[in-house]
């Protein structure tokens, strides 16, 4: 029976239709990639965020992306990328490249934001981030000699050629499947920025259907 209830509930019905068929337009909120770089799971979509430890925008985005990690549907593959657009941002990138290494990010990766953000530490040299990771457990001398290992330069490079497919100007940028990139600047906050990464998520997912 078509009652006064149903009154109440069309128009919401109404504005959920409206918001699961909100799509993005390329050239506002994200842009297709001159070329698409190659991912590192061919048969995935890969998202791919690119960040500095020093950078607030990254330590405000952080939340959002993690939350959106919880979530992210099968067939998704999530990869932080630290960067080095900046040559001062170097010593960030091979204490991540050493860490992930070693098997130690996931102890020491948000820490190492906190720190930087919400306790004002100076860890911007090899010595404060050996100290920094050892106080956390981290084999210290471990550390050190990954930090400037073969392996950790070649990560480096990897990145440096990586970032310049992507043409991205600032951090915290994210690419979806080697084909697109997003940031704050484009979608208009982080909120959006996970709206935006849905939207081409599940586009992207549909296409390898």
């Amino acid at each position: 029976m078509f009652t006064k209830r149903w009154f109440l509930i069309l128009p919401l019905l109404f504005v959920t239709f409206q918001v699961n068929a909100q799509s993005f337009k390329e050239g506002v909120e994200y842009i297709k990639l001159d070329a698409p770089v190659k991912t590192s799971h061919p048969d995935k979509v890969v998202v791919t965020e690119v960040f500095w430890y020093g950078c607030p925008h990254c330590f405000r985005f952080e939340p959002y992306i993690e939350e959106w990690k919880a979530r992210m549907p099968e067939g998704v593959v999530f990869e932080s990328v630290p960067s080095v657009l900046n040559p001062s941002w170097m010593e960030h990138a091979r204490a991540f490249f050493a860490l992930e290494a070693m098997g130690e990010i996931e102890k020491v990766h948000k820490p190492l934001f906190n720190a930087l953000h919400l306790k004002n530490q100076r860890l911007n040299s090899l010595d404060t981030l050996a100290a920094f990771v050892g106080s956390l457990g981290v084999d210290e001398q471990a550390f050190r000699d990954h930090f400037h290992s073969f392996p950790v330069d070649t990560q480096v490079r990897k990145v440096k050629q990586q970032e310049r497919k992507y043409g991205h100007r600032g951090v915290p940028a994210v690419i979806i499947n080697g084909k697109y990139r997003t940031s704050g600047s484009q979608a208009g906050s982080n909120a959006r920025i996970i709206e935006v990464i849905d939207y081409l998520v599940s586009r992207e997912l549909a296409a390898k259907q």
